[in-house]
């Protein structure tokens, strides 16, 4: 995806993209986003024929995470589930749209404030329906409920959201980063099954992808209709 110019920023997030460019993003988006929801869908039946017992190779990472394990990296594993948890990213979310806002980019901070929410409506209540459990050892929750995993569904969702609006492959980079991070993390706490957070990375890709270029879209239209009222 291409850099948008370093020079003055543009208000209200618009870009020199040509139309065909911007299409373009949003189709590969569209399909990205409907991709995450099927193999999402598809890991969510293989979950529950199996009784939503842990996985073979959820058992396999399990062990090489309880084999591994030692204080000082426990230590370290608390940082992203602290600052990736609901108060941290409650901050952190309420920050970027705030700064967003300051750089006269609204739609930017409205897309990222929709999809840290509907991220969140549409996780809670699956792991509560779903009812799969966590790790017996869990060293961080204590809710049983574990598919998927919140922390890394939020992670991903803020990673791909502000890779959409930013388009720096230095973002996407850092972005990466994070989620693995969070995704071991979750793992090495023994809060999370492997599948639980894989899951939580796909839902978290498809409702960025989705939001971003449902919100574009609205955008279009009323541009379009704002032209046409002229």
């Amino acid at each position: 995806m291409a850099d948008s110019p370093s020079s003055a920023p543009v208000a209200d997030g618009a870009t020199d993209e040509t139309p065909a460019e911007v299409d373009a993003r949003r189709a590969v988006a569209l399909v990205v986003g409907v991709a995450a929801t099927v193999a999402f869908v598809v890991l969510r039946m293989i979950v529950a024929l199996g009784g939503h017992e842990p996985l073979p190779i959820d058992l396999w990472w399990h062990d090489l995470m309880v084999a591994t394990l030692s204080d000082p990296v426990v230590v370290i594993a608390w940082v992203p589930a602290i600052v990736g948890g609901t108060l941290g990213m409650i901050v952190i979310g309420l920050v970027i749209v705030a700064l967003f806002l300051w750089r006269r980019r609204r739609w930017d901070a409205v897309t990222v404030a929709i999809a840290l929410v509907v991220v969140v409506a549409i996780g809670a209540p699956m792991a509560a329906v779903i009812a799969r459990l966590r790790p017996e050892d869990s060293l961080a929750e204590q809710v049983a409920t574990s598919f998927p995993s919140g922390h890394t569904a939020v992670a991903t969702t803020l990673a791909v959201t502000l890779g959409l609006l930013l388009r720096r492959w230095y973002v996407w980079v850092c972005g990466v980063i994070w989620v693995i991070v969070m995704m071991w993390s979750r793992c090495y706490l023994h809060a999370h099954w492997l599948s639980d957070v894989v899951a939580g990375m796909l839902e978290g890709i498809a409702v960025a992808t989705l939001v971003w270029t449902a919100v574009e879209a609205f955008r279009d239209r009323r541009a379009v209709a704002a032209d046409a009222g002229r």
